[in-house]
Order: C-alpha cells, then sequence, then structure tokens
C-alpha cells in the first residue's frame, strides 16, 4: 500500500527561541502561516491523491507544533479528528521541540488522533545545545522521549551534523541515545548554513567554520551506520532541495549539496564493500570487481555521479567494476567477487 503524507508547513510558529542554525522559512519554503487557510490547503492537496488504495498521513511540520497557542494547536488537531471520522486520512504526525511536551500535551495529540511525534533532538551533548543556543538539555529529550512513549505516541529522532561545538563522537552518541530512547524512525540533516540566522552571522566574524562537504557526508554515514545496526529506519537525510534552499537568499556559506542523502548513503555502501573486499585478503591491481547488492539499490551503490564507482577504482586500481542484484541481500549488505 502506497503511504503518501500530506505536509503542511508552519513556519517558526511556537518555538519559544531562535537557534543560532534556524531559518524556518527557508527549510520549509513557506514564509508565513494563514491558520484559517489549513483545512483549504488540506481539501486542496487530499483532491489531488491518486485513487489506488493508500495510507494518507497528515502531517505537521516545521516549527513546533505543540509550542504554538493552545488555540490553535486545538484548532488543527480538530481539522485531524474530523478527518480521521470521515476515513479521509489514516494518520497524523507533528514535529515539536522536546522541551514542548508534557503528559497533558501528549495526551491531546493521542486523543486527537495523532499517532508519531518527531522530535527535534539535533543533538544529545549539552555543551553543543549550549553553543547552539538551543534552550533545552539532553534530559529533557530523554524526558520528552519517556513521556510520549508512555501516551502510547511513536517518535522520530532529528538529528543534525556539524553543529558548532560538535565532534564525530557528539554526533555518533546522538544516533546512539535516538535509538535506545525508543525511536521508529530518525532524520539526518548535516548543516546548512542559512541566511539571515546567528550562525551565518558567526561564520562572518570568524567564529563558525561549516564542515567541508566531504567531512559532513562522512560523519552523516557514521550516523546512518549506526541507525542501520539498530535497525531505525532513517526516513530522510538532508534539507529538501528546494528553490529557496538555493536561492541568493538561502544558504550563507559552505558546501551544500542538493544530494545530500544520495552521497550519504552511497558513502555507507562503500564502506561495506571496501570491507567486504579487505577482508579477502588478495590483491585487486587491474583485477575485476563484481558487487552484490540488494534490490533495487544499485543506483545508490553506484554512487551520485558515480563516486563510489570511481573511489574504489583509484582505491583498488579494478580495471572493470560491476553492480549486481541479489535479492537474498537487504539494507546495505553486499557481497564481493575479485576475478582475474
Amino acid at each position: 500500500m502506497r503511504h503518501i503524507n500530506i505536509p503542511i508547513f508552519i513556519p517558526h510558529k511556537g518555538c519559544p527561541n531562535d537557534c543560532v542554525f534556524c531559518n524556518q522559512r527557508t527549510i520549509s519554503g513557506t514564509q508565513t502561516l494563514d491558520i484559517a487557510s489549513v483545512p483549504a490547503e488540506i481539501e486542496r492537496k487530499l483532491a489531488l491523491l491518486p485513487p489506488a488504495e493508500k495510507y494518507v498521513e497528515l502531517a505537521y511540520f516545521g516549527g513546533s507544533f505543540t509550542g504554538i497557542p493552545r488555540e490553535d494547536m486545538r484548532f488543527l488537531l480538530g481539522i485531524v479528528r474530523r478527518l480521521k471520522k470521515e476515513g479521509r486520512i489514516d494518520a497524523a504526525r507533528v514535529s515539536t521541540r522536546p522541551d514542548c511536551v508534557t503528559p497533558e500535551i501528549a495526551k491531546e495529540l493521542k486523543d486527537a488522533g495523532v499517532s508519531t511525534v518527531e522530535l527535534g533532538v539535533q543533538s544529545m551533548s549539552d555543551r553543543v545545545l549550549f553553543a547552539c543556543r538551543r534552550g533545552h538539555t539532553a534530559a529533557d529529550t530523554v524526558r520528552a522521549f519517556e513521556v510520549l512513549h508512555n501516551a502510547g505516541l511513536a517518535t522520530v529522532g532529528q538529528m543534525m551534523i556539524g553543529l558548532p561545538s560538535s565532534a564525530r563522537e557528539d554526533e555518533v552518541y546522538t544516533a546512539r541515545m535516538i535509538c535506545e530512547l525508543g525511536a521508529l524512525g530518525a532524520r539526518i540533516y548535516p548543516l546548512a548554513v542559512l541566511r539571515h540566522t546567528e550562525l551565518a552571522r558567526m561564520a562572518v566574524r570568524g567564529e563558525f567554520a561549516p564542515l567541508p562537504l566531504e567531512e559532513a557526508i562522512s560523519r552523516a554515514a557514521d550516523a546512518l551506520d549506526v541507525f542501520v545496526e539498530r535497525g531505525v529506519p532513517v526516513l530522510r537525510i538532508g534539507l529538501c532541495a528546494s528553490d529557496e534552499l538555493f536561492s541568493e537568499d538561502g544558504i550563507a556559506c559552505g558546501e551544500y549539496s542538493p544530494a545530500m542523502g544520495e552521497l550519504v548513503m552511497g558513502e555507507l555502501y562503500k564502506r561495506r564493500i571496501c570491507k567486504a573486499i579487505d577482508s579477502q585478503g588478495m590483491g585487486t591491481e587491474n583485477k575485476k570487481l563484481l558487487a552484490a547488492v540488494p534490490p533495487g539499490a544499485i543506483s545508490k551503490v553506484a554512487g551520485h555521479k558515480g563516486r563510489v564507482r570511481r573511489a574504489l577504482a583509484e582505491k583498488y586500481g579494478f580495471s572493470d567494476i560491476k553492480f549486481v542484484e541479489d535479492d537474498r541481500l537487504v539494507g546495505y549488505d553486499c557481497a564481493v567477487k575479485i576475478i582475474l
């Protein structure tokens, strides 16, 4: 059954402070929200859905849903309740901050028909959270997960790569904690330095430097590896490549690719293939590589613009590299054969 999201973005509304990295208007491509227009927007999107059998989920993304004025939150939850009663949607999810979660709010979400809450964890390091002026601690995140699980709500943990004061170990630890706290999904966002943010001003003053693209890819792959090993699906890697993000008013400085997700997945596949090659303990120069990968993974394994294929050829000196599908393999599994 096809899973279809109906996204409604709530740019910055409800957020109690400005994190140094945040410009929700650029991230979401939505400048303002007229809450009275939301029902019509949802109706328009519902009318465009294909007639085939599908699982439809209404998603309130952007700002901090549980931090908006209570009457607005209840208005939006009322839409969820009505559409579920009419059988026009199957579920709903919202995104929010850890410090905007209470038992009372969690119960209200559950009663209205919300099934999943996405938490902006960003980092489980208090040092990093403080440097980002996040406004909450790692302990707040632990409490939020507990409250949501006690209310019977599924959770998704969102984390960022390359934040101020963050090191590779902080990000691996954050990924591990998201898993240990019971998240059923995750999102990984390598940092983009956006205009009109304190982070952009910090970069101008020389107080912050964004990660080079290759390091951002490598560190995001470290986090992805944690989620893969723990069996937690990663729903997205990188920001949506909107026109706003890559406009003159979007990214202020640093390297950022619209294909970030493909680059990170390709890096993890490359690591797995290299490990399999190295385990064979034989020479590779001028030999051929046959790498078996899961069904549907060949384009990801080859990498964005063939970068993984090129990297393997340069590292091992293969004269030819061929990827084939093997339906016995899943996820990031691979099997290799080196041919004379």
